[in-house]
């Protein structure tokens, strides 16, 4: 062995304790960075010479050990397009290079990161602190079917929630089997008011007055008092109830329902049929055109929708219908499955895009990017975007993010360790000099 030799193997052990303070220092300084992963650091011997007799000294080499897999501490946020995720995985996000006509252009390079705090810019985008962009499936808004087979920036259109006209209307209620006396007749029905939208999201009142005319027997009439057709009478049908309509129902329950032939309105009804619907249909004109709507009553013989049951007073049990007025954006959010849903102000909501977590076979061999952010390595294997919570990949927790899952202790544990061997090996650098000295005084 020689002097030179050991000057070589300590320089060496400096260089690689230099390493590692290095990644030390960016650890500690990225503490408090969402998702940063940490980078360890391991030390590798490099022999010269090694035999039962004889042993050069080598050098000692120091490789980043990167830390990928280990989950950072989940913290919850006000910022309601925040995520983090539990377990495996990454978000799948871009990269921008430039814009044209005020459109974004991006890198067709893949990237991942674990960085959820995720925002809106002025474009609708949802970028996350590094200035990525979060890809995801488009959904279509109308059949809510997920196109899995690509990932595509996340945009949010505010564009308004056009107007929805009224065409189905259910009503749920129970007549009484006795009303009271003086109610239940043609000059005091008992109503019901529905509310219904036109094609332009116009609201509009559309009454059910009920009378009875038999132990069994009530006549529903449809009034339209905002009808532009001329007439607010949109016709009538009657109901009938129980066994005694001549067909085999429990009591209580639409056994039958007809529209008079003489009835002046538009009001028409299917035949009886057990277990299928007892609707009734009518068609009135508010304006901006002919709409027709279905009053679904419920099903013949069946115990929901309108039946008629012991009583005096009439019960409206529950009153729906389809129609939307228009409505303006009003916010965007994320759910744990990964769907990203945009809510307006007429209480309606739409969504657009599900976020997938790319899972790798070995997530501490990606390659670390700016901004928090990876890309797939021929070791790290083949990206695969799955939902969340399925395959292997982690969960989605909204309203919150992920921190770094640095750990300061550890770090300047660490660091007290990389600083007094970086002293030893410079101790040793010293003494080597110094007999290398005494070697050159011996000779003059």
């Amino acid at each position: 062995m020689s002097l030179f030799s050991a000057i070589n193997t300590a320089i060496s052990g400096l260089t690689a304790q230099s390493t590692s303070f290095g990644n030390i220092s960016e650890d500690v300084a990225n503490s408090q960075t969402t998702g940063f992963k940490r980078v360890d650091t391991s030390f590798s011997d490099y022999l010269t010479t090694s035999t039962p007799t004889t042993n050069e000294p080598g050098a000692v080499v120091a490789r980043p050990d990167y830390v990928n897999n280990v989950q950072g501490a989940i913290t919850q946020t006000d910022n309601p397009l925040g995520m983090a995720i539990a377990g495996q995985g990454f978000f799948a996000v871009s990269q921008s290079t430039g814009s044209v006509n005020n459109v974004p252009t991006f890198d067709p390079q893949q990237y991942y990161s674990r960085a959820g705090d995720f925002t809106m810019n002025a474009q609708g985008y949802l970028v996350n602190s590094g200035g990525q962009y979060l890809n995801g499936w488009t959904v279509n808004s109308k059949t809510g079917a997920v196109d899995q087979n690509a990932l595509v920036p996340i945009q949010v259109n505010q564009q308004t929630y056009n107007p929805v006209p009224t065409s189905d209307v259910t009503l749920s209620a129970n007549l009484p089997a006795t009303p009271t006396a003086g109610t239940a007749t043609a000059a005091a029905p008992l109503s019901s008011q529905i509310t219904v939208y036109d094609s332009l999201g116009t609201a509009h009142t559309v009454d059910l007055n009920f009378s009875q005319n038999a132990a069994n027997g009530w006549n529903v009439q449809i009034g339209v008092p905002d009808s532009t057709t001329g007439s607010t009478d949109a016709g009538s049908a009657s109901v009938n109830f129980g066994a005694a309509s001549g067909n085999p129902v429990p009591e209580g329950t639409i056994g039958q329902m007809a529209v008079s032939a003489t009835d002046p309105g538009t009001v028409t009804t299917a035949g009886y049929a057990p277990g299928s619907a007892a609707t009734l249909q009518f068609t009135t004109n508010f304006g901006s055109g002919p709409q027709t709507i279905n009053l679904n009553l419920g099903n013949y013989g069946g115990t929901t929708g309108v039946t008629q049951y012991a009583g005096t007073a009439y019960s409206l049990l529950g009153l729906t219908q389809d129609g939307v007025p228009p409505g303006s954006f009003s916010g965007v959010t994320t759910q744990a499955n990964g769907d990203v849903v945009v809510n307006y102000n007429n209480g309606q909501s739409r969504t657009i895009a599900q976020v997938p977590l790319v899972t790798f076979n070995d997530p501490n061999a990606l390659q670390s990017q700016n901004g928090q952010s990876f890309t797939a390595t021929t070791a790290s294997g083949t990206p695969l975007a799955e939902s969340a919570g399925t395959n292997g990949a982690g969960n989605l927790v909204t309203g919150s993010i992920e921190g770094s899952n640095v750990d300061i202790a550890t770090e300047f544990s660490n660091l007290i360790v990389a600083q007094q061997a970086y002293s030893s090996n410079a101790k040793v650098v010293t003494t080597a000099n110094t007999m290398m000295q005494v070697t050159l005084q011996m000779v003059t």
